[in-house]
């Protein structure tokens, strides 16, 4: 039983929400798409994740990695067709796994060993949107207007 959802009462009351409601429509189509082949997602670290894919029989002209803003695209295509006649064989039809990417986060690096692709990412906030601390001045400097409050950089922990 799949339940839809309508989302356009929000749309009209909310600003800036956009790319949540187009999260929210993209998970609930993406439902019904198969989970082959199967994969990890790891928290590495604090600002790490590594996804790991089973791609076992797949090489690595059989894969290609696309990574756009917010968008992590793996697709898999055989390239050589075998003429033999498999019974039963490893899975080797095509496939094509979409992850939604937070804001900062990047690849940064892929690798393929034994059957499985390893994909790293980092998510690398700008110096301009980290926390910062302002100091606090005596009440004197308040009034002045060439007393501009210092803001200094908050070294991260």
């Amino acid at each position: 039983m799949a339940t839809s959802y309508d989302y356009t009462p929000l749309f009209r009351s909310s600003v800036g929400f956009d790319r949540l409601f187009n999260l929210l429509e993209n998970a609930q189509r993406d439902r019904s798409i198969s989970d082959w082949p199967p994969y990890d997602i790891v928290k590495t670290g604090d600002d790490s994740y590594r996804i790991s894919i089973a791609v076992a029989g797949f090489a690595e002209g059989d894969l290609d990695i696309t990574f756009q803003t917010h968008l992590l695209t793996v697709t898999g295509k055989k390239q050589d067709f075998l003429s033999e006649a498999y019974l039963r064989g490893i899975a080797g039809r095509p496939f094509e796994h979409r992850f939604e990417l937070a804001d900062h986060v990047r690849v940064s690096g892929a690798g393929l060993s034994n059957g499985l692709l390893t994909i790293d990412l980092v998510r690398e906030i700008p110096e301009a949107l980290k926390p910062r601390k302002v100091s606090i001045q005596s009440g004197s400097a308040l009034g002045r207007p060439d007393a501009a409050p210092q803001i200094e950089a908050q070294s991260a922990a």
